[in-house]
């Protein structure tokens, strides 16, 4: 098992940013990929960026590319996300998610499937 606790989310005026956390407990952390999703309020949960076991490959979904940033440090346990430039479409429930090889396959990485253990989310609105 693998327990993961987002935390950082909040109102922030538009053109802001955020620091999102994600700590994991139990199983060894820094033999998973990590991801964040996001869920909006009424739709789907959709994936915002991964990050492999060893911090050197990441993705990110559209729409994010260039104004978010995923990191981990594997010595705390934790897997962070980065928001700058912050929009109003930002705005949703951020989960991390831990996946043993999100990378096995093309765009298995944004499958909420491949996911074995979710966080229970961090919710993020940005608002004048």
């Amino acid at each position: 098992q693998l327990q993961l606790v987002e935390s950082g989310g909040g109102l922030v005026q538009p053109g802001g940013s955020l620091r999102l956390s994600c700590v994991a407990s139990g199983r060894s952390f820094s033999s998973y990929g990590m991801a964040w999703f996001r869920q909006a309020l009424g739709k789907e949960r959709h994936f915002v960026a991964v990050i492999t076991w060893n911090g050197e490959t990441t993705v990110y979904g559209d729409g994010v590319k260039g104004r978010f940033t995923i990191s981990r440090d594997n010595a705390k346990n934790t897997v962070y996300l980065q928001m700058n430039s912050l929009e109003p479409e930002d705005t949703a429930v951020y989960y991390c998610a831990a996946s043993p090889n999100p990378f096995r396959e093309r765009l298995a990485w944004a499958r909420t499937a491949e996911y074995d253990y979710w966080g229970q989310g961090t919710q993020v609105t940005v608002s004048s």
